[in-house]
């Protein structure tokens, strides 16, 4: 009788992974595993890092930009440095050349400033105690700084006037900057439309005369008489009188017989001047 086939022998078990010997640095982690974690800290670093260097390359143009940008209305105001023996402490003459107004010693004739504007020429200058008025081609009024020409303090625009200083008529702006009031407090602007009042100070609008319907103001046959500025105002036709073709005006407007003129609002006034006066100020 045969025997039985015996069980066969139990598989033999997996051998053991050989241990790792001691101070084997752990292995690398996949680079699945690496991705985000390095995708990660790389956009913080660059988040931070894209605004730094932009604003590192904007800070020249920035620079450049400030230092390029062009003066108000084209000024350009040179101040010459002093010669010696020549400055006489007197108020400096004034005179247009070419394309500038120049500021000159009266002995020695040694220039003490230069004034430009692109593009433009100075028709006519007029000298005030501290104040150097310019007209220009453009129509524009400015007032320097007569002295030593530290700065323009102000530029008011003449309305409608460019077109017209373009015609023989307006004779290079002959009379259209007239004084009024003591030092120049004043300055009238005369145009064949209107009559206009400027504080010297700080180049305030103070009164607007417009011309009569059907006439028109001439800045050259304009004078001063006895504290007013009378100017000629001729009319088309021969209807209107001649009192009506000559208009007088002085710091405070036009002057007609029982006017109530409103004051100008003087920047410096004297203590107590007009309290008490009833009159009232613009």
């Amino acid at each position: 009788m045969s025997a039985l086939p015996s069980e066969s022998a139990a598989e033999p078990a997996e051998p053991a992974e050989p241990a790792e010997p001691a101070g084997t640095p752990p292995p690398h982690p996949s680079r699945a595993s690496t991705r985000g974690s390095t995708r990660k800290g790389t956009g913080r670093g660059t988040r931070i890092a894209l605004p730094v260097a932009l604003a590192l390359l904007a800070l020249p143009l920035i620079t450049a930009a400030h230092h390029s940008r062009p003066a108000p209305y084209g000024d350009r105001l040179i101040a010459h440095p002093r010669v010696p023996d020549t400055d006489s402490g007197a108020a400096p003459a004034l005179r247009t050349r070419g394309r500038a107004v120049q500021a000159y010693e009266p002995v020695g004739g040694a220039i003490r400033w230069t004034y430009t504007r692109e593009g433009r020429r100075p028709l006519t200058v007029l000298a005030a105690p501290g104040h150097a008025f310019t007209l220009w081609s453009d129509g524009l009024v400015t007032d320097t700084e007569r002295d030593g020409g530290r700065s323009v303090r102000w530029h008011r625009a003449v309305p409608e006037s460019a077109g017209w200083l373009r015609t023989p008529a307006a004779l290079g702006g002959a009379g259209v900057l007239r004084p009024l009031a003591p030092g120049a407090r004043m300055l009238a602007v005369v145009t064949p439309r209107r009559i206009t009042a400027y504080r010297t100070a700080d180049g305030d609008l103070r009164w607007v005369l417009p011309a009569r319907r059907g006439c028109a103001f001439e800045p050259a046959r304009s004078l001063h008489r006895d504290g007013a500025l009378l100017v000629a105002q001729p009319c088309a036709g021969t209807a209107a009188s001649w009192t009506a073709q000559v208009v007088a005006v002085d710091d405070l407007g036009r002057i007609v017989p029982g006017r109530t003129p409103l004051g100008n609002g003087d920047l410096e006034r004297a203590p107590g001047a007009g309290e008490g006066d009833g009159g009232p100020e613009n």
